[in-house]
């Protein structure tokens, strides 16, 4: 019986945080969403790109190493 719990609360966990990474914009997602690139800045974090559309702007920062395949984006941030 506390196997099947420990299954299913673990199970439900994976969901929630699947669905939190799911929530979280891109740099890609709010392109495909109609933002546009408005401007950049360097930061230690990587660099910063300021995207647009309309009059809701996100501050996005990536990453990427050497090795990586990608310019991956570290966070985005909604700016008020």
């Amino acid at each position: 019986m506390r196997f099947r719990i420990a299954t299913c609360v673990l199970g439900l966990v994976g969901m929630a945080s699947s669905t939190l990474a799911a929530d979280q914009p891109t740099v890609d997602s709010l392109l495909k969403d109609g933002y546009q690139i408005v401007g950049t800045v360097p930061s230690n974090a990587g660099p910063g790109l300021f995207l647009k559309k309309g009059t809701a702007l996100y501050l996005c920062f990536v990453a990427e190493t050497p090795s990586s395949a990608t310019v991956a984006t570290q966070y985005c941030k909604p700016v008020k």
